[in-house]
């Protein structure tokens, strides 16, 4: 799966998510400009990894800020 596909996808996702419909771009935190709380994230984790049928180490979450980080991470899961 490419990167583009990725992104389309995770868009559809964090939507729900995205309560103040902040624009999403690469550099999007999701601490910051997505003011997500530990809850929000667990939830959204939760959501990826079902759609992309993966597992995001607590780890991998600690590192992940911002959104071009989390394609990246989906990607390199997906087609490893």
């Amino acid at each position: 799966m490419d990167r583009a596909e990725i992104d389309k996808r995770i868009r559809s996702i964090i939507e729900p998510f995205n309560k103040k419909g902040v624009a999403i771009s690469e550099d999007t935190t999701f601490a910051g400009d997505l003011e997500f709380d530990s809850l929000t994230v667990m939830d959204f984790v939760a959501a990826i990894e079902d759609e992309f049928d993966i597992i995001i180490s607590m780890n991998q979450q600690a590192e992940i800020e911002k959104f071009g980080q989390l394609i990246d991470a989906v990607h390199d899961q997906v087609n490893s």
